[in-house]
């Protein structure tokens, strides 16, 4: 059995990892890398020929994870995409956002002087139809038989609804050899979302390392944090809040953490608007799904009701509504995407918002370097939007309570849940360098062996 890593080594996106075994080729998940771009020229080619792929398992929905995989079924790929149900649902949205965010740089460009002489976009729709049509979805916690030697398991991670880590199952020359990927760990007592579950004992580990050396905040929760914002923001003077945050798992999570401050009241009321298309798709699936979320949100749902739906909360759905909101004078609170502020309907709230002394921009998640958000966030006194160079004038606060990955506890613990005698070694990928290299010597510490793949580099096991 070899594992070759071919995305997201010693850098954060691009997930893909290819397990051979004797005559059959499993890839794990098939991610856009961002730091290639998100044109045919970077992301199409593959280092292997996707014909030769027998089966995907995709651990979840992220682009980073999924993003990639209508190309591979463009270039050749005719097998089935392995993954549970929501996963395939919310892919299915993601990818389809995918292909309109292609097509409108495409637009950009041609209005541009370049013309229409630039890349063409990774894919269309129907290449995402037609990788729609590969999955197959999988329970939790029940063996899948690939076939007569390999089996799968996916193990409830948290995360984002759906999240999986991979348990594969080998038999080869009658010796059977376990390896996990763990995907994308999520963090314990999250809103809406279950604990990850602890990992069975394997041979192999391919861990996740985003949060290495790092610890998520705990001198406030994450409810105190809320209500401290508002109160400053929207109660205490008659401003408005915005929160950038991404439709998929963090917009659900936000919302029923304000659903149960005003259920409760806790604050007096505020307008609440969600204005992001993607997000009211994507809790339609939460709702679809409902038995997958944590005690906490099943409970809430059987006192007070729908977790995502409450008094003064309005889901923004066409442009004209969006605009409407632009022109809400009263004190509430916006919540829309995208969460780097690198397009969608938060950069027409900015515009009309950066210069106004009393709105508060309240960042919920991680900004990657020259990002708008990232410009925010290390104080840049002017931002361009709209090709005009805007005063920044609003308060810019951060928290990272909402963010959906473990910290490097949460990653250990998933480490020191196998046995030193039965985990032969551990690869680190899916974490900027620093992040790896903490977690790699916390791990080596502990007397586990630890590796930090390249780019293609392959292992035999």
């Amino acid at each position: 059995m070899k594992l070759t890593v071919w995305g997201a080594a010693k850098q954060v996106t691009g997930s893909m990892h290819l397990l051979q075994t004797k005559n059959y080729n499993i890839l794990i998940d098939c991610g856009l890398d961002y730091e290639k771009g998100t044109h045919q020229e970077e992301n199409q080619y593959f280092p292997f020929n996707p014909s030769t792929i027998d089966v995907v398992i995709l651990t979840h929905a992220h682009i980073d994870h999924s993003g990639n995989l209508p190309t591979l079924v463009r270039m050749g790929f005719e097998g089935q995409i392995l993954c549970t149900a929501p996963t395939a649902d919310l892919s299915e949205l993601l990818l389809l956002d995918s292909v309109n965010i292609f097509l409108s740089k495409l637009h950009k460009r041609s209005r541009s002087k370049r013309g229409n002489s630039g890349p063409k976009p990774l894919y269309l729709q129907k290449d995402v139809m037609e990788t729609v049509d590969r999955f197959v979805s999988i329970s939790f916690d029940k063996p899948f038989k690939i076939n007569g030697n390999i089996s799968v398991t996916f193990i409830p991670v948290g995360h984002l609804l759906g999240a999986a880590a991979v348990v594969l199952s080998v038999t080869e020359d009658g010796e059977e050899k376990r390896i996990a990927f763990t995907g994308d760990i999520g963090r314990k007592n999250y809103p809406v979302l279950v604990n990850p579950a602890p990992l069975p004992q394997v041979d192999y580990l391919v861990s996740e390392s985003t949060y290495g050396g790092r610890l998520h905040s705990k001198t406030a929760t994450l409810q105190e944090t809320l209500l401290k914002t508002i109160e400053e923001s929207c109660i205490k003077s008659p401003g408005r809040l915005i929160i950038p945050a991404f439709s998929i798992g963090r917009t659900q999570a936000l919302v029923f953490a304000l659903n149960k401050i005003f259920s409760e009241g806790l604050l007096p009321p505020v307008q609440i608007f969600v204005d992001s298309p993607l997000a009211n798709y994507a809790t339609d699936v939460y709702r679809k799904y409902h038995e997958l979320v944590n005690d906490e949100a099943k409970e809430f749902y059987r006192q007070k009701g729908d977790e995502f739906e409450f008094e003064n909360l309005i889901y923004v759905h066409d442009k004209k509504e969006s605009v409407s909101v632009s022109n809400y004078l009263e004190p509430c609170i916006i919540i829309s995407s995208a969460g780097m502020l690198e397009g969608g309907r938060i950069q027409d709230h900015l515009y009309h918002n950066i210069q106004n002394y009393y709105c508060t921009i309240l960042f919920i998640g991680y900004c990657a370097k020259g990002t708008l958000g990232d410009r925010l966030l290390r104080g840049d006194p002017i931002v361009r939007l709209r090709n005009r160079d805007l005063m920044v004038y609003a308060a810019i606060k951060k928290t990272d309570l909402l963010s959906g990955h473990g910290d490097h506890d949460d990653l250990m613990d998933v480490v020191k849940n196998q046995d030193k005698n039965t985990l032969k070694k551990v690869f680190l990928v899916h974490g900027e360098l620093k992040s790896i290299d903490a977690l790699a010597t916390a791990i080596s510490e502990e007397g586990y062996n630890v590796t930090i793949p390249n780019v293609g580099e392959a292992f035999e096991l």
